[in-house]
């Protein structure tokens, strides 16, 4: 796992589905050319951020839909 520090620079991003109430929700960096995609929890930027590589998360996305 990263840091959030080590990403300080990255745009993150979250669904347009989730709510303004502050749920259970994820952000994700846009894509890296390391083909990893940094993955963190919404309600605490500065912690952890898990990287997975896209090939994975491409099959996770499709999962949800």
């Amino acid at each position: 796992m990263e840091t959030g520090s080590n990403l300080r620079n990255a745009r993150w991003r979250k669904s347009s589905y989730s709510g303004s109430n502050g749920g259970d929700c994820v952000e994700v960096a846009a894509t890296r050319p390391t083909g990893a995609v940094p993955v963190r929890d919404s309600k605490k930027p500065s912690g952890p951020v898990l990287t997975v590589g896209a090939g994975a998360w491409q099959a996770f996305v499709d999962g949800l839909r």
